[in-house]
């Protein structure tokens, strides 16, 4: 099993994003975003990274950074319960978390790949590992109409992807599809580039983030053309999670400044206007967000109090937020 990245390299890559941040404040709206708490994570080091909502049921998932740990949150339930227990499948870390249309989720792990698991009983149904001992962190994932996954790695400038073929197949190597080396921004060594993905709703393009140049990458499905997505109004310098609805609505979190932004997305996926900025320190460190049809929840991390950012704080109780009105 490949070695876990330091911690430091991830922590470098915080602080750089965070030095780097210009968000501009988007024009006003009628009513300001609300946050509250939508349920608790039990345990007291837990440190969430990822979550994902299963449309079908209304239950979400959450990882864990700091053990792999995934939790169930069902609807209406206060506390989360775990159901993957840390260390399963030999699991260091759970990032990127999604429910795919058949109710399988999908759990990467930073160290390995990914895994894919039955909702209803908890077994692996598939896994998928980068090959050899090189420097990798797989990160955050996102699954198109086909059934087709598609990962980053922040150690990597790469995608990976997998397909319903592979998927049925059970296992296999997890090899990159778009290389995206001498496209993105130079950044200082050692920072993470790559992090949150997401699909439009036809298929048609992926939206890949790097949270530290603040810029937000954007792949042709049909010919594999990569192009910069035109900004307005801010950027996406510590950008994490990002979260694309149906009508062209992308929201984002921002880690270390404790902000989510919402932008407008154009039709074909080439252009973004910032529409809302919500900068709170109730957010401890967002990490990445997922929006339902009746509101948007957040992971937060705390990576500051006791995590990796800053190994002598204390955390308070790990809560998911719940945010209306972004």
């Amino acid at each position: 099993m490949p070695t876990q990245p330091p911690r430091p390299l991830f922590l470098t890559a915080m602080l750089a994003a965070t030095a780097a941040l210009t968000l501009t404040a988007a024009a006003p709206s009628t009513a300001a975003p609300r946050i509250s708490t939508a349920f608790t994570l039990p345990g007291a080091k837990v440190y969430p990274e990822g979550i994902a909502a299963d449309s079908r049921t209304g239950t979400v998932y959450v990882g864990s950074y700091a053990d792999g740990t995934v939790y169930r949150a069902r609807p209406g339930a206060r506390t989360a319960e775990v159901f993957l227990p840390a260390g399963t499948d030999g699991r260091h870390t759970a990032n990127g978390l999604r429910v795919d249309g058949r109710g399988r989720l999908w759990v990467t792990d930073s160290t390995t790949g990914v895994a894919v698991y039955d909702t209803r009983t908890g077994a692996r149904l598939a896994h998928f590992e980068v090959p050899g001992s090189g420097p990798r962190f797989i990160n955050d994932l996102t699954i198109t109409p086909d059934g087709t996954a598609y990962l980053t790695d922040s150690a990597r400038p790469v995608i990976y992807r997998v397909t319903p073929a592979q998927l049925r197949t059970g296992s296999g190597a997890l090899t990159p599809a778009y290389d995206l080396t001498g496209h993105l921004t130079p950044s200082p060594a050692g920072s993470f580039a790559l992090n949150g993905i997401v699909s439009d709703p036809a298929g048609r393009y992926l939206l890949a983030v790097d949270m530290t140049a603040g810029d937000l990458h954007r792949v042709d499905l049909a010919d594999g053309a990569l192009s910069r997505v035109t900004l307005t109004g801010g950027d996406l310098k510590a950008a994490d999670g990002l979260d694309l609805s149906p009508d062209g609505t992308l929201r984002v979190a921002h880690n270390t400044p404790n902000t989510l932004t919402r932008w407008q997305l154009a039709p074909d996926g080439t252009r973004a206007r910032l529409t809302r900025t919500l900068t709170d320190p109730a957010l401890q460190i967002p990490t990445t967000i997922t929006h339902t049809p009746t509101r948007t929840l957040v992971v937060r991390s705390q990576f500051d109090k006791g995590g990796p950012m800053n190994p002598q704080g204390t955390p308070a109780p790990f809560t998911i937020a719940a945010v209306q009105g972004l």
